[in-house]
């Protein structure tokens, strides 16, 4: 696979067998819609896998990228994965977190810490898509003006999110259904 925005594109990273990538038109669409300037933004990265997506946002700048996957394998490989791209060089931060998502988020509500972009994409034959964005809402680890994205599979449709929130994009793509909303 390859990063296709930013810095680093063009430039190659570590894709194992087993992990469903994010795809390249649906990496592009979410930064077309989020943007491609992330200087100063911080981003998670949820069922990080591979973390491409994460990857492309510290190609675009992103101050600071948490990954956080469930599977230890994974999580080496997004370690992996960074030794290559080096942000730390550019100033920026990467942290892997090898756990639950969401006891992460709990961890994150708890601590106070917030972020201007969350992506998710968990595995989609165990639809977690809702789970996820309500455990978001609800434990409010977003500022205002900030970003959900959710890719989930097409047979999951998210719900409407509280007043707070608008959706700005419900759009599918191949098998997947990508949900973009925005924190008012």
């Amino acid at each position: 696979m390859k990063i296709i925005l930013g810095e680093y594109s063009g430039r190659n990273f570590y894709m194992p067998v087993g992990i469903r990538p994010t795809q390249n038109l649906l990496r592009k669409a979410v930064f077309d819609i989020i943007g491609h300037d992330l200087s100063g933004r911080s981003f998670l990265d949820l069922y990080a896998g591979s973390g491409a997506v994460g990857l492309e946002a510290l190609s675009l700048g992103a101050r600071e990228v948490v990954f956080v996957e469930h599977d230890p394998r994974r999580a080496q490989v997004i370690e992996e994965n960074l030794e290559i791209f080096r942000p730390v060089e550019r100033g920026l931060s990467s942290t892997v977190i090898n756990q639950d998502s969401f006891k992460t988020i709990k961890q994150f509500a708890r601590a106070k810490r917030t972020f201007d972009v969350v992506f998710f994409d968990p595995p989609f034959d165990i639809r977690l898509g809702k789970k996820t964005l309500k455990t978001l809402i609800a434990h409010d680890i977003l500022h205002a003006n900030s970003f959900v994205v959710a890719q989930v599979g097409l047979d999951e449709k998210m719900p409407e999110p509280d007043a707070r929130w608008v959706l700005l994009k419900d759009k599918v793509y191949g098998a997947s259904r990508l949900n973009v909303y925005r924190k008012m």
